[in-house]
């Protein structure tokens, strides 16, 4: 005896709709927060992609000549280094602009690769329930006990430092904040009655998860994805001041933080413009998120007056 299943619930699943990327970026650009962080990540996206052409000098030269050089509007800075040199005489400004191609990279692919394994946990556990739910449920709570620095730092420390290994890393360390959230939300989805209607129509798991469930999280995990961001730019920042992250002479802002403390009192510029470009770099990747929650979360559109 077959099932009528009415239109208007398989319509259903388009209830919460993911939203197109060019769509992300024009919501977020109406808010004014929004369209500052868009701006400083725009700003750093340009000089990692472009830095072989803005970037006044090789960042790997060494002038001991002209080493410890103050920025130009000092009255011994030249216009030769606008930000003045390092410990070495590397040139200050173009070390800046290619440290941001390292953070930049490390924070992107590190969500991107503790994203899909966060996601995949999180969907199957919420969807199958039972033995799977239980057991990657003890596996992300077990995960999270261990403190997340630490356990980076003794998984560089076993796999050596590096640009790669350092992504791994974070990536490996930082999925289960995906799983927890997704998995949450997917309880919640699994009885609604588009994925009902589906699986009753002879779906399958895989169709279903892809088809139903997966289009109506992309909202969600977009705004996770900003937020941790964020925060793969700063963990990434303070491995490398340790020594853990990228080696040098490669130009990280963690790392030239690192070689700036011995001079933090005399030569101020060696820790203040990395540290500022971490600052610049975290604060607008954060206010991107801010505003992707203010516009995605259905929750806030109803609360907000008007």
């Amino acid at each position: 005896m077959g099932t009528s299943i009415p239109g208007s619930v398989i319509a259903e699943r388009a209830a919460v709709p993911a939203l197109p990327l060019a769509r992300w970026f024009t919501l977020v650009a109406r808010h004014w927060p929004g369209a500052i962080g868009l701006a400083i990540v725009a700003v750093m996206a340009v000089c990692a992609v472009f830095a072989p052409s803005l970037a006044p000098h090789d960042p790997y030269s060494q002038d001991i000549a002209a080493r410890l050089r103050p920025p130009v509007w000092a009255p011994t800075g030249t216009a030769e280094h606008l930000l003045g040199t390092d410990h070495v005489g590397r040139d200050y400004l173009s070390r800046i602009v290619y440290g941001a191609r390292i953070s930049l990279a490390v924070g992107v692919l590190a969500v991107a690769c503790s994203g899909v394994l966060g996601v995949g946990v999180g969907l199957l556990s919420g969807f199958y329930g039972g033995l799977v739910d239980r057991g990657l449920t003890f596996l992300t709570n077990l995960t999270l006990t261990l403190p997340f620095m630490l356990l980076a730092i003794a998984m560089i420390a076993l796999m050596c430092s590096g640009f790669m290994n350092m992504i791994l890393v974070l990536g490996v360390t930082g999925w289960p904040i995906y799983a927890r959230v997704v998995r949450a939300e997917v309880l919640s989805l699994r009885e609604r009655e588009f994925v009902i209607a589906g699986t009753a129509l002879g779906g399958s798991p895989a169709r279903i998860l892809a088809s139903h469930i997966l289009p109506n999280l992309a909202n969600l995990i977009v705004v996770l994805a900003s937020v941790e961001v964020a925060r793969m730019i700063i963990v990434e920042s303070f491995l490398s001041y340790l020594g853990l992250g990228v080696p040098p002479p490669a130009p990280s802002w963690g790392g030239m933080l690192s070689e700036g403390q011995l001079y933090v009192l005399t030569k101020w510029w060696l820790a203040t413009f990395p540290g500022l470009a971490i600052l610049a770099t975290v604060l607008g990747v954060n206010l991107i998120g801010d505003a992707l929650r203010d516009v995605l979360d259905p929750t806030l559109k109803t609360a907000a007056p008007g």
